[in-house]
């Protein structure tokens, strides 16, 4: 039976973890490298009711997008937030695996799985950071439709294939054409999409001062969600532990939902 250094393994090929931030902490992250696993789970965040379904389920190790420990911790203890979820994690034999940044940033990850559902041809990085054996890779991606859309048709396809039901924009009054996109918060990046020739960049949790400066350089800006722009890779990580293990079981977990709702008047 395979162990949780095997299931690493096979997701470091996929996205390294030495691509990450440096600000970033990711790989495994709780757990015995050397346990067994029969059973996955796949979530963006290891929250309480996921570690819950994981019980339940008999899931042996979760592996997740957003890392469930960012600094370093002085403690383990009830008490404290992410120390109670360790504890859990650990009282339950469940280990934790988290692929951040470097899933955002290697090829085939995060940003070219926003990319390919909006339906972008010739698809190439936003910012380069280096090169390995599947291309270049790096931060955000852009790439072009084969002809103009007005900003309406754009969002209907942005809403329906990213799954978010509400989405905050500014229009540029220009037609969309070459889309620059950022999964999570990556509204840094327009004044590269900019001088790339993009017209559009859409991102999440966009700062009121990025609209005001997506105006001035007239560029349509579209906030997408946090969740809805990084979930979609709860399917890619699922698939390659699916595809390399025949005797895992892998199930992207049910209580992976955003933590907000959305109030319409």
């Amino acid at each position: 039976m395979p162990n949780v250094n095997d299931v690493l393994r096979i997701l470091n090929v996929a996205a390294p973890v030495e691509y990450a931030f440096d600000y970033d902490n990711v790989g495994h992250l709780v757990g015995d490298l050397d346990a067994p696993v029969s059973r996955v789970l796949v979530a963006l965040d290891i929250t309480r009711p996921v570690i819950r379904e994981a019980v339940e389920s008999g899931a042996g190790l979760i592996v997740a997008h957003h890392p469930l420990i960012y600094s370093p911790l002085t403690k383990v203890v009830s008490g404290d937030v992410t120390g109670s979820l360790v504890i859990e994690l650990i009282k339950n034999n469940i280990s934790a695996i988290c692929m951040h940044t470097n899933l955002d940033v290697a090829n085939g990850g995060v940003n070219d799985i926003i990319a390919q559902k909006l339906g972008l041809n010739r698809i190439n990085v936003l910012e380069p950071l280096g090169e390995d054996s599947t291309g270049v890779y790096g931060g955000g991606r852009y790439g072009e439709y084969p002809e103009d859309m007005e900003i309406e048709k754009f969002l209907e396809i942005a809403s329906g294939n990213l799954g978010e039901s509400c989405l905050r924009y500014l229009s540029s009054g220009k037609p969309v054409r070459r889309v620059a996109v950022g999964g999570g918060s990556c509204g840094g990046y327009l004044e590269r999409a900019y001088g790339l020739g993009c017209d559009t960049l859409l991102t999440a949790d966009i700062k009121h001062d990025r609209f005001l400066k997506a105006r001035e350089l007239g560029v349509n800006l579209i906030d997408a969600g946090h969740f809805s722009t990084e979930n979609v890779v709860c399917e890619y990580l699922s698939d390659i532990i699916r595809d390399s293990f025949s005797d895992i079981t892998v199930k992207i977990a049910d209580s992976n939902t955003p933590p907000y709702d959305y109030f319409k008047r």
